[in-house]
């Protein structure tokens, strides 16, 4: 499988600006909601029954399951039944927050410190779409889900044969970019070594001194 990511300049009108920006700050409220949830079930695990503190505790039943993942997407959809704020973003971007949320605590225990923070206003500056039934391309524009058509420049051309698998959307301070992930199902060979390897070396009387015994000179251009 051989991926490929094509940035691309896209044109939102007014009210898809709009839009757009309302998602980035409800993703950013669904993920720090979320680390607050897997922070709080951490803390109430950390303290010791003979130590606790002598004003407050924050204390969770113990028959409570760690929020994962996939507890927490089941979560988010009860969520969005509740909250009308919610109902106007894509699902499948909220969950990919949550997502981006999991892979960084996966990245914390692989490196055994980097505990993920609360994000800012403005901090969150992505959303991603990431699946797609067929081509969002429309001729010079793209079609987003709960957003609509909006213009794209296309700079140079999708590579035929690729399918876009995911569009990830990005704020820079330029404007507004698609990311395209391209995705092509074939066989990329790896290079089988040939010949007879040597070993080079720089030296300051020789310029280079090859391993078969074999001394260049220095090339002296001046």
């Amino acid at each position: 499988m051989l991926s490929l990511t094509y940035t691309y300049r896209i044109y939102p009108d007014l009210n898809q600006e709009l839009e757009m920006l309302f998602w980035l700050e409800q993703c950013r409220k669904v993920y720090n909601y979320a680390l607050r949830e897997r922070k709080d079930w951490i803390n109430s695990r950390k303290c010791a029954v003979n130590a606790c503190s002598l004003s407050q505790e924050y204390i969770i039943p113990a028959d409570v399951l760690y929020p994962d993942y996939y507890t927490q997407k089941k979560a988010l959809t009860q969520a969005k039944k509740d909250l009308p704020d919610l109902q106007r973003v894509d699902a499948q971007v909220l969950q990919d927050t949550l997502k981006r949320l999991d892979r960084s605590f996966k990245f914390m225990k692989e490196r055994q410190f980097g505990f993920p923070r609360f994000k800012k206003f403005g901090q969150i500056r992505s959303v991603v779409f990431p699946q797609f039934k067929a081509s969002p391309l429309r001729g010079t524009q793209i079609k987003l889900p709960k957003v609509g058509l909006m213009p794209i420049n296309l700079h140079r051309p999708v590579p035929e044969g690729f399918d876009i698998k995911q569009v990830r959307v990005v704020r820079k301070a330029s404007g507004w970019y698609a990311q395209l992930i391209l995705q092509c199902d074939v066989l990329v060979p790896d290079i089988l070594p040939h010949g007879e390897a040597i070993g080079i070396d720089l030296g300051l009387e020789k310029f280079l001194a090859v391993s078969t015994g074999q001394l260049i000179q220095r090339p002296r251009f001046l």
